[in-house]
């Protein structure tokens, strides 16, 4: 950013409004938009009320807005401020479904305390939408001529099956760059893990637990299983590493079997996840599961296995560190701060690998308070990212 952009970005950093942040975070806290998981789409656990929401809130901005949707109920909504072209282009990209409330003491009634602002969404990531929304607003105040075009995304289903980014990486639109707010504690996170999830299966002869000899235990024969992965963190380990996200990592999560604690049980299965590393096949991870369970066959020749297609499949994102974005995320970072930011890995996984667009994850909040019981977001962040995504937009765009 030259000399003229960076004035032009202290002059409207300093018109951010703190208080227009908060009043449309706590309107969207308070639109449920918990996500269905498994269950059918319904008022308050979908995400078209606030899809709705944020298309006027979009259309008041003079943005040129569209919805589709990637399910009945469940769009992908989208806004459009056009530049002198095309290209470049940025997208700025969050979710509107949350994680269900369940045990949650009013979640949909947003209150500030203590320098934060409290409700289901407030951090993941409604935060991030509202600071996009402010963007905006003094994009078109200051009357703000862009070289290239701001896109401004809401994605369904990010926190089960992510069909709504799946849907924008096979329909568009596809930007040049892209940021998603996740709560990152605005640390720029260009890379992160990817999650594997599969079935593990063990059979056996069902008989009577009085006779026991007489059967094939499938439990005790997970219970094998279990032990020959036992080890596979060190063997992760022992792998090269991401310069960002370290090594990859296997957990046994769920386990099944037996119906009935007077039969012995002739079937059991394991559920497992394994993140995985930018480069990692998950074929590989098959490979590495039937090279630890084959051998098993040796001490019981009636041992028998199968590897499920996978329960999770979500990439690893990576996006290099000397991409625009992450560049120019960096650099505000450091101008609001005072102090040198360095590129990390984000924890969890995101839309980012499904887009189609070169995506970075930089976003108000922290990933602790997300689906907690008591979520918040510190209300200086919500200021802090609106000033960084406006001199990113101000960096790449003018």
């Amino acid at each position: 950013m030259d000399e003229q952009g960076l004035a032009q970005f202290t002059s409207l950093s300093e018109s951010v409004s703190t208080e227009s942040v908060k009043a449309r975070l706590k309107e969207m806290i308070a639109i449920p938009s918990e996500n269905p998981m498994a269950g059918e789409p319904r008022p308050g656990h979908r995400e078209k009320e606030l899809g709705e929401y944020y298309l006027e809130q979009m259309n008041q901005l003079g943005m040129a807005i569209s919805s589709r949707d990637a399910a009945p109920g469940r769009p992908n909504v989208f806004g459009v401020r056009h530049g002198d072209s095309e290209r470049p282009s940025l997208m700025l990209c969050g979710h509107l479904d949350t994680v269900p409330t369940e045990g949650y003491v009013d979640p949909y009634s947003p209150h500030e305390q203590s320098g934060r602002i409290y409700g289901r969404g407030s951090c993941d990531m409604k935060a991030g939408l509202a600071c996009y929304l402010e963007v905006v607003r003094l994009l078109q105040e200051a009357d703000v001529s862009l070289k290239g075009t701001l896109i401004l995304c809401g994605v369904a289903d990010e926190e089960w099956q992510m069909i709504g980014s799946r849907e924008i990486g096979r329909n568009g639109p596809i930007a040049d760059q892209c940021i998603i707010g996740e709560p990152s504690d605005l640390a720029v996170c260009p890379a992160h893990k990817g999650q594997h999830g599969l079935f593990i299966r063990t059979f056996g002869k069902a008989v009577h637990s009085s006779i026991p000899e007489q059967g094939e235990n499938a439990i005790e024969r997970m219970a094998l299983v279990i032990n020959a992965l036992s080890d596979y963190n060190e063997e992760l380990a022992s792998r090269e590493p991401h310069p960002l996200c370290g090594h990859g990592r296997y957990s046994p999560g769920v386990i099944r079997g037996g119906d009935l604690v007077s039969a012995v049980p002739d079937f059991c299965e394991l559920e497992i996840d394994r993140r995985l590393l930018p480069g990692d096949r998950a074929e590989d991870v098959r490979q590495d599961i039937k090279r630890r369970l084959e051998p098993l066959k040796v001490d019981d020749p009636g041992f028998r296995y199968e590897i499920s297609d996978p329960s999770w499949d979500i990439p690893a994102n990576d996006l290099p560190v000397s991409s625009p974005v992450v560049r120019s995320l960096l650099t505000s970072a450091q101008v609001l701060t005072d102090i040198p930011a360095q590129a990390c890995a984000f924890p969890g996984s995101t839309d980012a690998p499904h887009l189609g667009s070169p995506a970075v994850v930089c976003g108000p909040g922290s990933l602790a308070q997300a689906h907690s019981l008591n979520e918040y977001v510190e209300i200086e962040q919500l200021t802090r990212a609106t000033r960084m995504y406006l001199h990113t937009v101000l960096d790449l765009l003018t």
